[in-house]
């Protein structure tokens, strides 16, 4: 009895470490800024999709999976409403990116120049995510690159996230400062 169990279990964590399963938690409501002065990422897919706080509220958002990434010069900021504080958390200087496996992204804009290699547009979306919504639209490219990225998002989640020369501060009054 322990065996089918087990092996369900294993398939869970191998599909959410690959990006075939998206992790399932509850947003807090709140947006977060992710800079990066370039994104390097190979096995990209993008589509349409729904987040949810705990109270129920959904927001409609882009997600975005890249099986593994590259970020140099990363900044990633969250501001506390209505009070000049914010946390910084820098990482990836130096020509050491911070690196990401299995990265899934839920945000509601993305800026930058971007670069796309073997790009396909207009795919079914549960054709790069079973959990997708069926006939939506979806996009996939084998290796994409944003120069000056700049994005809003809800959520991230990787399977492994390394965050190489990491600085987090509380920056408060004037220094409180987002990402851009």
């Amino acid at each position: 009895m322990m065996v089918p169990a087990t092996a369900v279990a294993v398939a869970i964590v191998f599909g959410m470490a690959n990006g075939a399963i998206a992790a399932s938690f509850a947003v807090s409501g709140q947006t977060f800024k992710v800079g990066a002065s370039k994104l390097e990422g190979d096995g990209f897919k993008q589509y349409g999709g729904f987040v949810k706080e705990k109270d129920g509220t959904a927001h409609p958002v882009a997600v975005s999976e890249i099986a593994s990434a590259e970020l140099y010069d990363l900044c990633q900021s969250v501001k506390v409403p209505e009070m000049p504080i914010v946390l910084t958390i820098n990482a990836g200087g130096g020509g050491k990116p911070a690196t990401a496996k299995g990265l899934l992204i839920d945000m509601d804009s993305l800026n930058g120049d971007a670069t796309f290699e073997n790009i396909k547009i207009g795919r079914d979306a549960t054709d790069l995510n079973p959990g997708a919504t069926p006939k939506s639209f979806g996009q996939s490219a084998d290796h994409v690159t944003i120069i000056g990225l700049e994005q809003v998002a809800r959520s991230t989640s990787a399977a492994i996230f390394t965050l190489n020369g990491l600085k987090l501060k509380v920056n408060m009054g004037e220094d409180a400062k987002e990402c851009f």
